[in-house]
């Protein structure tokens, strides 16, 4: 049974296990390994078990602290882990990657679960600033066991970090200019943008702030999920390219 931390505050209700419905797990795992047979994604069976670990985690504090609007297992399965997990292949080359606005922790903890097995040198920080939610993923992180992943919770124009992230991503934050904005600080030389988009961001991409430019759009076909699905790639402009 999860531990809950025991420094949330004290008139907030705990997650009640009481009240969680019996859960298919079988079921679950089905769907997700029949999608990551479909995309496809190398992972291990460890890796699926992980996943569903996390959702159930997921959808246990979703019925107290309202993580994510999507209640049923199943649709988590589909809408979450899958939609996450058509993404992975952009972050084949990231070492140090930095999940902004985190939430409930996608894509931060499918990447990290991913990395694991498939990119063992990649650190994830997941940062966000809802106390709740960073307690989330704190505690996630430490049941399932994953060493390469850091929770912040403050702002992310707050943040700092010396050595810079050679990637930056978000899934459905803001604005593309706001996203840029708020943490190109943080970007590393040479460092990309990944962000997770729903139909492709044209009128937002326009908008990005002088000396950035979207270099992709990338279209993602997420088994099970009908609704379009983007990954919008953002660097910085060479010299060249920048206006003067």
């Amino acid at each position: 049974m999860p531990q809950y931390p025991t420094s949330l505050p004290a008139d907030r209700p705990w997650p009640d296990m009481r009240r969680t419905p019996i859960i298919d797990r079988e079921a679950l795992t089905a769907t997700l390994k029949a999608g990551i047979a479909a995309l496809p994604l190398p992972l291990t069976d460890a890796q699926a078990e992980r996943l569903i670990d996390y959702v159930l985690l997921l959808q246990k504090w979703n019925a107290v602290y309202n993580l994510t609007a999507i209640r049923d297992p199943q649709q988590m399965v589909t809408h979450h882990l899958l939609d996450c997990l058509a993404a992975m292949p952009a972050f084949a080359d990231a070492r140090r990657v930095l999940d902004v606005g985190a939430g409930g922790g996608l894509p931060g903890m499918v990447l990290a679960i991913w990395a694991q097995h498939a990119q063992p040198d990649m650190q994830i920080a997941m940062i966000d600033t809802v106390h709740k939610k960073t307690a989330f993923l704190t505690q996630a992180k430490a049941e399932l066991g994953l060493q390469n992943v850091t929770v912040h919770t403050m702002r992310v124009e707050q943040l700092q970090d010396e050595a810079g992230y050679d990637v930056i991503t978000s899934r459905a934050f803001a604005d593309l200019s706001d996203f840029v904005q708020w943490s190109s600080h943080l970007l590393a030389p040479g460092g990309r943008y990944i962000a997770m988009k729903g139909v492709a961001p044209e009128e937002e991409a326009a908008r990005l702030p002088a000396g950035w430019q979207v270099t992709a759009t990338q279209p993602l076909q997420v088994p099970g999920l009908e609704a379009q699905r983007h990954l919008v790639f953002i660097e910085r402009k060479q010299p060249e390219q920048a206006v003067c």
